[in-house]
């Protein structure tokens, strides 16, 4: 008894120092970051998680020449989608006022706030949307974006619901229904001094993503003008005459543009756009490039020959330069090219994520997320350093550690790829002790993982457990050919980087504890975790998030049923391709699990729907696996009510602890000795153990033949399982 009261006690001190699941509602975050037109100061959102469900922003306003700022939110209230007038005497936002929630103008100080009208909006699936207010030149009228009923949202709500459209499903966050609204977003204008509203757009398409003409006569904006919208997902970009309601299409292309703007003179637009033919709704294979054309729609032309996703574009003040964010080796950097064409030049390419900012001369604001903190907001001054303006969790880290994450790279079962993974050390770290891992996988597959501060991996941390993150095959942020090796392949070649990462990590680092390691992800990270456990019995516990189970049944249940004709080049009707989607499914070999598995999903969960995982739930029960499953209300993809991301970690912590071996004493790792000890001051660890030749006991069933009838990148070679995991040592990458 005194024993297990002592060691209670121990672990009691020894996580005091690190992070826990509840210290997630203290946590704060800098989203939204727009200069006034004087850059005097600085509108930026917070977001916020100590509210009863989902995280909400709150509006803040700073003045740069003392650095204090002010909330225009009250209370609880959230407010967001801040846009200044070009005079700077007023700022449009999205809130509450009194009992009225819309579209909002008040004074820089907070002051004379009016409510112009309501910004209704739509669970419809429509990704990559952008601006939803816009102010005139003259600082008259506000351009803002709202929804009105279309005609299929009496039959949709009715009783009985009668569905007609193709996409019926709501968009994936919305986790509060189950069918789409049919609502359809139109242009309006409204007066600010008198208040009176007109609608500029009306009909069945939706029409967002907006930004005022600096002359005034034209409002750009994206809509996907196509016959069977529901479809084909291609969106173009317009122009619209405020004053007549005339519309001029700017691009008639089998892709998709995004997030128009214009350049100061009027004379031109950039935004951002793919050149594929086949783009989805969700997950999009083809990296966005930052593109411009002329006003009257001519001399379309890509602006920026970085082969790396690229984000949102916007321009300097006097119209010379184009700043974009760019996606790379698990980060995002800021960078900016010549408007005339040129060579980009990196403007913020610090370790960690760029997401929103703003230019104003020779100053840039901007929030970045650094491996040892949540978003903050920071300036930088020409080629200055960089200054930090807010400092939103000081209170809470100041009294925790955060923990280092290092960088690894591998070469790949095929030998054609070099794979990069991030290990993020556990607490209280000595090379010579043994210490359980997670292994984290990403969604997407479309995505990546970095250094950036990691919430979750920082709790496991605490508790003396290490994390692994492998950006596979599939990930963005290593280019279009890396991105692309994913075709015709899920559960193929990609899973295999995952082990690869694993087994390169272990024989690197001696201290990872192969008795017990541990899997899980989210969507496309949820699916290769339930596809792993199908081809391996390595991992002692396993955490599906949202997985997909079953590639065919999802395909005919998800809201966008694009996805599997994007990514294998065919409906799964065709050919062969239903008998390859059912082998390359987690279901059909789930007789070879033997991984105890809680599975987690949104009970309302429209892109990967709850069947998946009730599907493997029954079939792990039905081969005698240990196995729960975890739904959460009111939730769509993904976990997002902070009080659920709390019980979602401390249940995941359970389940851990519930099937690692017990562990009395923390023993030797076979070599080194060296005391690898970091905390959030000190980001350079002492060299870890040498390499140690292991290669993981994975199964993988044959692949079966398959020719996707398209054009597009050709599936990886099968794997020679007999062949020995071959890598790149630290010292030699």
């Amino acid at each position: 008894m005194y024993r297990i009261l002592l060691l209670a006690l121990l672990a009691r001190v020894l996580f005091s120092a690190g992070f826990q699941s509840s210290d997630l509602l203290k946590l704060r975050s800098v989203a939204s970051v727009q200069f006034s037109p004087d850059g005097s100061k600085i509108a930026y959102t917070v977001s916020r998680n100590d509210v009863p469900r989902r995280p909400i922003e709150q509006l803040w306003i700073m003045t740069m020449a003392d650095g204090k700022s002010i909330c225009l939110s009250a209370g609880m209230d959230p407010s967001g989608n801040p846009e200044w007038s070009g005079d700077g005497k007023w700022i449009a936002y999205s809130g509450r006022l009194g009992d009225k929630s819309g579209l909002i103008v008040a004074r820089p100080d907070g002051t004379d706030k009016k409510y112009l009208g309501p910004l209704e909006g739509t669970n419809a699936p429509l990704p990559t949307t952008g601006k939803t207010i816009a102010w005139s030149p003259d600082s008259k009228q506000i351009a803002y974006v709202s929804a009105q009923p279309g005609p299929e949202t009496a039959d949709a709500t009715g009783d009985p619901v009668v569905i007609t459209r193709y996409l019926y499903k709501p968009t994936a966050s919305e986790g509060n229904s189950h069918f789409n609204d049919n609502k359809r977003l139109h242009v309006f204008v409204v007066d600010v001094a008198g208040g009176q509203s007109r609608q500029l757009t009306t009909g069945t398409h939706y029409e967002h993503s907006i930004n005022w003409s600096p002359d005034g006569q034209q409002i750009a904006f994206v809509s996907n003008r196509e016959p069977n919208e529901d479809q084909f997902f291609n969106y173009d970009l317009l122009t619209l005459a405020p004053s007549t309601g005339e519309m001029t299409r700017l691009t008639a292309t089998e892709s998709a543009e995004y997030r128009p703007h214009w350049s100061p003179d009027g004379k031109t637009i950039v935004y951002e756009a793919t050149k594929r033919g086949l783009t989805d709704l969700e997950t999009t294979m083809e990296d966005t490039h930052v593109w411009m054309v002329d006003s009257n729609g001519k001399n379309r032309r890509e602006l920026a020959s970085i082969d790396n996703r690229q984000g949102e574009p916007g321009w300097s003040s006097d119209g010379r330069w184009v700043y974009f964010t760019v996606q790379e080796r698990g980060e995002v950097h800021l960078y900016r090219i010549p408007a005339a064409g040129g060579a980009p030049v990196a403007v913020v390419n610090d370790r960690g994520s760029v997401g929103s900012w703003s230019v104003k001369g020779d100053q840039l604001a901007y929030a970045f997320s650094t491996p040892g903190d949540e978003a903050e907001l920071y300036l930088k001054t020409g080629d200055g350093p960089p200054k930090r303006l807010t400092d939103l969790n000081h209170d809470i880290l100041n009294e925790k550690t955060v923990e280092p994450v290092q960088s690894l790279t591998f070469i790949s079962n095929d030998n054609k790829w070099t794979v990069e993974a991030f290990l993020t050390l556990p607490a209280d770290f000595h090379a010579d002790r043994k210490y359980p891992l997670i292994v984290n996988i990403h969604g997407g597959p479309h995505g990546q993982q970095g250094p950036a501060f990691n919430f979750k991996n920082q709790v496991y941390a605490a508790r003396g457990w290490a994390t692994l993150m492998v950006n596979y095959r599939g990930s963005t942020g290593y280019g279009q050919a890396f991105t692309d090796a994913v075709f015709a392949d899920q559960n193929g070649n990609e899973a295999q980087d995952v082990l690869y990462g694993l087994s390169a990590a272990m024989r690197r680092n001696l201290w990872i504890d192969r008795d017990r390691l541990g899997i899980e992800g989210t969507s496309y990270g949820g699916q290769l975790s339930a596809w792993l456990i199908t081809q391996t019995g390595m991992f002692k516990a396993a955490i599906p998030n949202a997985a997909i189970t079953n590639i065919i049944s999802y395909n005919y249940m998800t809201y966008y049923n694009q996805y599997e004709q994007m990514e294998w080049g065919a409906f799964p009707h065709q050919g062969n391709l239903m008998d390859v989607l059912w082998e390359r499914s987690a279901l059909k070999h789930i007789a070879n699990v033997h991984t105890p598995t809680m599975m987690v999903h949104g009970e309302n969960d429209p892109d990967v729907p709850i069947a998946e995982a009730e599907q493997f739930y029954i079939g792990l029960r039905d081969v005698g696996v240990d196995a729960i499953m975890v739904r959460y209300p009111r939730e769509g993809h993904g976990v997002r009510e902070a009080g659920h991301n709390v019980d979602f970690i401390d249940r995941s912590i359970r389940w851990y602890e519930q099937h690692f071996p017990k562990q009395a004493i923390n023993g030797p790792a076979d070599k080194g000795s060296e005391r690898c000890r970091v905390n959030s001051h000190a980001r350079s660890p002492l060299p870890c153990p040498p390499l140690l030749h292991w290669r993981p006991p994975f199964r993988q069933e044959p692949r079966p033949a398959h020719r996707a009838p398209s054009k597009r990148p050709t599936s990886m070679s099968p794997r020679n399982l007999a062949r020995r995991c071959r890598d790149t040592h630290p010292s030699r990458t």
